[in-house]
């Protein structure tokens, strides 16, 4: 690929042909996204439809299936239609997936339940899981390619950010619309029955992007390429079989995509499970904070890839990434303080220890849901884990049960490997409520109290998170395009990034909860994207090039 320089134009506005392109392509991804975090947003919902006659384990490992299969497919998305994009075309390809994403989320929407069709239900729901998520493997590079290849030189960060926003803007959709059906019918109805309404409305937005789309121009880039006869006849092994490719899709899965997700997620998904979960702030609330955080980020996220155009995409997302190393732990710290100050202070007054035998604390990664943690350590600390109580581990000897220290009182655990299911429910019940009545004693609030929520200041913490996410995601997609060879560029752009929001991205929260019961530390699970953003941070310094002035024709 060529690396000579230009003079960056004069920014000028988009034709009336390049503000078609931009919006049918953002339009169809935002509502492809919006109709896979649908399922994130309703699990529960979904859980008690498709998983109530299983018995509880099968319920709960199908429960996680369907979440998880569409993260774990995606990359097998974009082998798929990335190798499709570069032999047929961008336009008909990401026409296709979003034809395969509309339709499973409609289907979803009418499936009947566990009550009308048995087990059939819950393997018909996994399965659409799994073509949502390789749909959606095949969506994201296909948009920002075609979007790319359209481009005008010296303008392909502007242009491509408006693909970046629709993540965010996909995730606030579908937020809003099952905020406002919920709101509509009210709580019961909503479990009832309209829940089935976000997914069956998908149809509506799908069809307005279809019709969209199929009025559009195949990209100029892939059609010289296919006049001079210059398209690959095998991409998926030219992108993988060849060292020169392999190493530019390692550099942009370690030195790009692995830190931009990380921050991505912890930015909007994390930080939510932090405030709900963590801090206890009423869901609702919660969920209204992110969505005014992400309204504002929207912009900045156009923002930070026209910019990229003026001063190069690396030096921004470099900085994205240094910033996140540095700032995450005083924002989650900030969080704490002025969402939840009761908690904050509670942890300060009143330490808390475990007292257990070392080789019966598991690290409690488990993000398939076939795991369970029995021992009377990991009962203990999954517990003060999820009660975001700070505590420190004192180690015991071998074979001693475990127990929990609160100030002068000793409250011991049990060891569950050889009771029945039924027996350790009921012992579990009994030492949460022990447990919960002691730390509620020595300050601990059971939720976050809205009177005492600094909301100015909550609000400025997110976005922050928001404004570091901006950085990363804004220039990404035209630094993937640039990265690759037009021949094999939709294969091998795809894959590193679903990878990475796949894969990393969608193992943060579960690592997290995993940090959290093994140090004890509620923000230990802050670690898992630091770390990530800094390893992106030096790869990405060492071997990253800059592409803005990249001939993405070649």
């Amino acid at each position: 690929m060529s690396t000579s320089t230009y003079s960056v134009p004069k920014a000028k506005g988009m034709t009336r042909e390049e503000r078609k392109i931009v919006f049918a392509s953002s339009l169809g991804a935002v509502f492809e996204w919006y109709d896979f975090y649908l399922y994130g947003s309703l699990a529960a919902i979904v859980g008690k439809q498709f998983f109530s006659g299983v018995n509880e384990t099968a319920a709960f490992i199908f429960a996680l299936l369907a979440f998880a299969a569409g993260f774990a497919v995606r990359p097998f998305g974009a082998l798929v239609f990335g190798r499709l994009g570069d032999l047929v075309g961008r336009k008909y390809t990401f026409l296709i997936t979003i034809l395969l994403m509309g339709a499973s989320t409609f289907l979803v929407g009418v499936l009947p339940s566990y009550a009308t069709i048995g087990i059939t239900a819950p393997i018909l729901l996994v399965v659409l899981r799994l073509f949502q998520g390789l749909a959606l493997g095949g969506e994201y590079g296909g948009a920002a390619t075609y979007v790319a290849e359209h481009a005008p030189s010296g303008r392909r960060g502007a242009f491509t950010a408006w693909i970046q926003t629709t993540a965010t803007l996909g995730f606030f959709l579908s937020l809003l619309v099952v905020l406002g059906v919920r709101l509509s019918v009210g709580e019961s109805s909503f479990a009832a029955w309209a829940w089935r309404i976000p997914f069956i409305f998908s149809v509506v937005l799908v069809s307005m992007s279809v019709w969209i789309r199929l009025s559009l121009h195949e990209s100029p880039v892939f059609l010289k390429m296919k006049a001079d006869n210059a398209a690959s006849k095998a991409p998926i092994k030219e992108a993988f079989g060849q060292w020169k490719n392999v190493r530019l899709v390692l550099i942009a899965l370690f030195g790009l995509v692995a830190g931009q997700s990380v921050i991505w997620y912890a930015g909007q998904f994390y930080a939510l499970f932090f405030l709900t979960q963590t801090l206890k702030v009423e869901t609702v609330t919660a969920n209204l904070l992110i969505a005014v955080a992400l309204v504002i980020g929207a912009p900045l996220i156009v923002f930070f890839g026209s910019l990229s155009d003026r001063i190069g995409r690396k030096p921004i997302m470099l900085t994205g990434f240094l910033l996140a190393v540095f700032l995450y732990f005083p924002i989650f710290h900030g969080l704490t303080r002025y969402a939840n100050p009761a908690l904050a202070e509670a942890q300060t007054r009143a330490p808390v220890t475990v007292v257990a035998d070392p080789r019966t604390c598991s690290f409690q990664f488990n993000p398939v849901g076939t795991s369970q943690f029995v021992s009377s350590c990991d009962i203990a600390k999954s517990f003060l884990a999820r009660a975001s109580v700070n505590y420190e581990n004192v180690a015991a000897p071998a074979g001693t049960v475990a127990s929990v220290h609160v100030g002068d009182l000793v409250i011991p655990s049990f060891e569950g490997v050889k009771l029945s299911a039924a027996e350790r429910k009921q012992k579990t019940a009994e030492f949460e409520a022990a447990l919960a009545k002691q730390i509620k004693a020595v300050g601990y609030p059971r939720n976050a109290d809205p009177q005492q929520i600094n909301y100015p200041m909550v609000m400025l913490m997110l976005v922050a998170l928001v404004f570091l996410v901006a950085m990363v995601y804004g220039p990404i997609a035209a630094t993937l395009v640039e990265l690759f060879p037009a021949r094999i560029r939709y294969t091998a752009m795809s894959l590193p990034y679903h990878i990475g929001n796949g894969w990393f991205g969608g193992f943060l929260p579960t690592t997290a909860f995993a940090l959290v019961a093994a140090t004890g530390n509620i923000y230990a699970g802050v670690w898992y994207p630091v770390v990530i953003a800094g390893i992106s941070f030096v790869v990405g310094l060492i071997f990253l090039p800059e592409t803005k002035s990249r001939d993405i024709t070649a």
